[in-house]
């Protein structure tokens, strides 16, 4: 059975991964007959008010909170290895961009949290294929735009297209059903929630990035 990581930036959409995205690609690698095993760095996060959309000052763990998600069935990022991987998934929310790297705030400039780096890295190397969705493309340009040039999406938002080329990577605009298959990198994206309407359309995309990311698998 392939294993594929799955790895998750907290719990909602504001200040971790989100729900929708997250459930629906752990869905498609369960449908697909893989085997998703979650994962994420255990780390601080700003919590956000997801009634409100305001920050509420207090602090949460990112393991802690991802793994109401993956039903406590989650383990530390820095403890995964690639060898023991076929391939790796990150949602979107804007967990992705705050917690698993500072694309939020730092754009281009960012940086990688050091445990994800690591696994995105290794698993670059040893050639496995590596899925990023809706903003989560970010840490991936983040983390190998400067050496590998990748092909990546988040739909088509013009702003964050010039942050992701300004990474080394190249941005390409792809529908929210759609996804984008970089095959000399083996990187797959699809925009998710940075462009669809709703979970089924989000749903669309998920599910083909997810089956176009297991063909990758060698």
């Amino acid at each position: 059975m392939k294993k594929i990581g799955v790895i998750l930036s907290g719990c909602g959409v504001r200040d971790g991964s989100e729900i929708h995205e997250a459930v629906l690609t752990l869905l498609a690698i369960d449908n697909s007959g893989a085997k998703a095993v979650c994962l994420a760095p255990d780390i601080e996060l700003d919590e956000v008010n997801h009634l409100t959309m305001q920050d509420t000052g207090a602090k949460r763990r990112v393991l802690v909170e991802a793994a109401r998600i993956a039903r406590g069935d989650i383990a530390d990022v820095k403890t995964a290895k690639a060898e023991e991987l076929d391939a790796i998934v990150l949602p979107g929310g804007f967990g992705a961009a705050k917690n698993l790297c500072s694309f939020a705030f730092d754009g281009s400039k960012g940086s990688v949290q050091p445990d994800v780096l690591k696994l995105i890295r290794d698993m670059a190397a040893a050639k496995k294929p590596i899925c990023a969705i809706c903003i989560a493309p970010a840490v991936v340009a983040l983390a190998l735009g400067k050496d590998l040039a990748p092909k990546l999406t988040i739909g088509n938002d013009a702003g964050t297209a010039q942050a992701i080329n300004g990474t080394g990577s190249s941005h390409v605009d792809c529908a929210a059903t759609e996804c984008v298959i970089d095959r000399d990198n083996l990187i797959v994206s699809t925009p998710a929630y940075m462009l669809a309407g709703g979970i089924a359309e989000a749903g669309k995309g998920i599910e083909k990035a997810i089956k176009a990311t297991l063909e990758l698998i060698k």
